[in-house]
C-alpha cells in the first residue's frame, strides 16, 4: 500500500449526496421543457470528458450502495450513440488535451474508466470497437497485482452479509443492525460517512478488520474484480485503448505529505512502465473529489511531467481549463441516473449553470 511513514492527514469527507430521485426530477424536467435545446451553446464548452468506473449487467441484487460506480454495456453504447448523434467527435485523451490547449472548434468526447476493472476488458471493450470509439484506463496498479484494497466493495460485502456490526463509531462502541435491506442501507450511510471522515489508513484497518470478523475474503474481491496484466497487455496493443496512471495503491494524494504522495505516484509508474513497456503521461486523481486532490495536488502532478489529469469535479471541458490541464473535470456516467436524456441535458451546460445540487451526480 502507499507510503504513509512521512504522514497522513485526514481526509475531507463530503456528507451524504443529495437525494438521487430529487435530482432524476430535476434532469428530467429541464429536458422536457427543452431547457437543453435552448441552452447558450458557450454553455457546453469545449467537449466533455466522461468518469467510468465499472461496466457490466444491471444486478437485481436490492443492497447495491456502489452500484453508482457502474453502468450496463447498453447505456455504454447509447451515449456513444448520442455524442456521436450530438456532433462530438471521439477523441483519445492526447488529442483532447491539443483541442483544450488550441480551442478547437468541433467539440470533443474522450472516455476514461478508473482503476482497472475486468469488465472494462470483458463488457466495455466490445462496446468501444463496435463504434471504433478510444477510451483510456487509468489504472491502480495494486489491482493486478493483487494488493489493492477496494474497501468500498469490502463494506458492502460485510453490511450485505452481515446480520448487525458492533464496532466503535465516533469514539462509541455501537451495535448497528444490517438484518433487513432497509437496515442494510442505513448502514452504510452510518458507517461509511463516519469512516471518510478518518484519515485513510485508519478508515481501511477498520474495514479490513470488520471483514476478518464477518469472515469476508478480501484477497478475492479485488482478485475477481481487476484486470491481469495478461489482459491490461493485450488492452495496452489494442488501437482504441490507453492505460494510464491512478497511483499504485488508490490513496488519495491529499492525505499524504509531499513525499509520500511523490513516492505512490513513482510507484505506481515504476509497475505500470515494468509490466506494459511505457510510463503513462495523462492522470487521474483517487477519488478525486474537492478533499482528496486540491491545489499542492494538482502542482505536485504537473511537476512530475503529466500532460493531462482528471478529477472527479463535475463538469464540461471549458476555454478556462487551458490553464488547469491538471485539474481538469469529468461528467459521471452514474449508475443511479442511466437514462439517456439526463446524459442530452448535462452535455448542454445547463445544469451547471443553474447550479450543483442538479449537477453534482455520483460520489467524488
Amino acid at each position: 500500500m502507499a507510503d504513509t511513514d512521512a504522514g497522513v492527514a485526514a481526509p475531507v469527507a463530503r456528507g451524504p449526496a443529495p437525494e438521487p430521485s430529487l435530482m432524476r426530477t430535476g434532469l428530467l424536467a429541464i429536458h422536457a421543457l427543452r431547457g437543453h435545446r435552448m441552452a447558450p451553446r458557450f454553455l457546453s464548452g469545449l467537449g466533455v470528458i466522461f468518469m467510468l468506473h465499472r461496466v457490466r449487467p444491471e444486478s437485481t441484487a436490492p443492497f447495491q450502495p456502489n452500484r453508482l460506480l457502474e453502468i450496463t454495456p447498453d447505456f455504454l453504447d447509447e451515449t456513444i450513440r448520442l455524442v456521436k448523434r450530438l456532433g462530438y467527435d471521439c477523441v483519445d485523451l492526447d488529442e483532447a488535451a491539443r483541442r483544450i490547449e488550441t480551442g478547437h472548434e468541433r467539440k470533443f468526447a474522450a472516455f476514461t474508466l478508473d482503476d482497472g476493472y475486468r469488465d472494462n476488458f470483458t463488457e466495455a471493450l466490445p462496446v468501444f470497437e463496435r463504434h471504433e470509439t478510444p477510451f483510456t484506463v487509468y489504472l491502480a496498479t495494486d489491482l493486478p497485482d493483487g494488493k489493492a484494497d477496494l474497501w468500498w466493495i469490502t463494506l458492502e460485502n460485510v453490511i450485505g452479509t452481515a446480520r448487525q456490526i458492533t464496532m466503535e463509531l465516533e469514539g462509541k462502541p455501537v451495535v448497528i443492525p444490517t438484518a433487513t435491506t432497509d437496515d442494510k442501507k442505513a448502514a452504510w450511510q452510518t458507517i461509511y460517512w463516519s469512516l471518510r471522515k478518518r484519515p485513510e489508513s485508519e478508515m481501511r484497518a477498520v474495514i479490513a478488520a470488520l471483514a476478518e470478523q464477518h469472515n469476508v475474503p478480501v484477497a478475492s474481491i479485488a482478485k475477481d474484480a481487476a484486470m491481469s496484466w495478461d489482459e491490461l497487455r493485450s488492452l495496452a496493443r489494442h488501437p482504441l485503448a490507453r492505460i494510464e496512471a491512478h497511483t499504485a495503491g488508490h490513496f488519495a494524494l491529499s492525505g499524504l505529505t509531499d513525499a509520500a504522495a511523490r513516492a505512490e505516484v513513482e510507484r505506481g509508474l515504476a509497475r505500470h512502465e515494468a509490466e506494459l513497456g511505457k510510463r503513462p503521461t495523462h492522470f487521474s486523481y483517487p477519488y478525486g473529489d474537492h478533499g482528496s486532490a486540491g491545489e499542492r495536488d494538482f502542482r505536485l502532478i504537473a511537476e512530475m511531467g503529466f500532460r493531462t489529469a482528471t478529477t472527479t469535479r463535475k463538469g464540461l471541458i471549458q476555454p478556462r481549463h487551458r490553464d488547469r490541464m491538471c485539474a481538469l473535470p469529468r461528467l459521471s456516467l452514474n449508475g443511479e441516473f442511466q437514462d439517456i436524456r439526463m446524459v442530452e441535458t448535462l452535455l448542454s451546460g445547463l445544469p451547471f449553470a443553474l447550479g450543483k445540487p442538479i449537477a453534482s451526480m455520483g460520489i467524488d
